[in-house]
């Protein structure tokens, strides 16, 4: 923090002002008036007050940003959002119904036609007719990979999971992209830009790091919503990042014996809304709320379609 005077005529005016870079790299001010034509001694004073004020802005925006520089405290309190959740484990019959709600959703919210009366067939086959077919199976195959691979995240097992997905169907399948991404809007207007290609590795090295210096300190919902946002907002891929994200979401929730989460299509303007806010405003608290609430609807049709049969 730094003194900072600007002189009017006979009057000066004093600020203490804090600068940061944001995410995006832009330096970002956070300015307080101290007041004009001040004595030292209540200059002094005062910058203390402002000083002590600044710091709280400064915590808050920290609960917000990706390097997550929380307090110990403060973890504890983002943490207390687990306690929402009620672990069940699902069996083996639901693990199957799972699969292909989960198959069925993810690709749907990426406009994929295929219909969810169709998903069971198509897992069941060996030669598929389109590309739609193809992701049907390779998202079931990134699931079943996601639920038994005993390794950890990283940059090559991201690639193994998109290659998973779209060997077949996509050219760079498995391959980290080499081109610029936006996102559009029904509108044609640009929402999101993906992390530059020229920044693109260092991105994805911090974010490995991240992980793997915070894991312990978060518990698995939170930690989740943190990565799986991050994923998002840098985009790693040419295309398929939503559903390598929400892969990625579930196995850092099956990594740590939790059940897995179905972010269903009825409920994709929220989902987007969830994203949107994490990438413009920073916000990860909303992302929670939003896992509790697909997390219960997950176990709820699950149990339901189980019952059924």
């Amino acid at each position: 923090m730094y003194l900072e005077k600007r002189i009017k005529g006979k009057t000066t005016k004093y600020y203490l002002v804090h600068s940061y870079r944001d995410k995006n790299n832009k330096v970002i001010k956070i300015r307080r008036y101290l007041g004009s034509n001040l004595k030292k001694t209540e200059l002094e004073k005062l910058k203390q007050r402002a000083k002590s004020i600044i710091n709280e802005q400064i915590k808050n925006i920290k609960t917000d940003i990706f390097d997550f520089s929380l307090s110990p405290r403060e973890i504890e309190s983002i943490n207390k959002y687990d306690n929402k959740l009620k672990i069940q484990h699902l069996n083996k019959e639901e693990w199957n119904q799972f699969t292909e709600d989960f198959v069925y959703n993810t690709n749907a919210i990426e406009g994929s036609t295929i219909l969810k009366n169709e998903v069971h067939n198509i897992l069941n086959k060996t030669k598929f007719l389109n590309s739609e077919e193809i992701e049907t199976k390779g998202v079931a195959n990134a699931i079943k990979f996601i639920k038994n691979t005993k390794q950890d995240i990283s940059i090559n097992l991201l690639k193994k999971i998109h290659k998973l997905c779209f060997n077949g169907s996509k050219q760079f399948a498995g391959k980290i992209r080499n081109v610029e991404v936006v996102i559009k809007n029904a509108k044609g207007k640009i929402i999101h830009q993906g992390t530059p290609v020229k920044e693109l590795e260092k991105e994805l090295n911090e974010f490995i790091k991240w992980y793997q210096k915070n894991k312990k300190k978060f518990k698995p919902l939170i930690l989740t919503a943190i990565m799986h946002n991050q994923f998002e907002d840098i985009h790693p891929f040419q295309d398929g990042n939503g559903r390598v994200g929400r892969l990625l979401l579930n196995f850092i929730l099956i990594k740590n014996k939790y059940p897995p989460i179905n972010i269903l299509l009825e409920d994709r303007t929220e989902y987007y809304k969830i994203l949107q806010l994490y990438s413009k405003e920073n916000k990860i608290k909303p992302t929670l709320t939003y896992l509790i609430k697909q997390y219960k609807k997950t176990l709820k049709q699950a149990a339901t379609k189980i019952t059924k049969k």
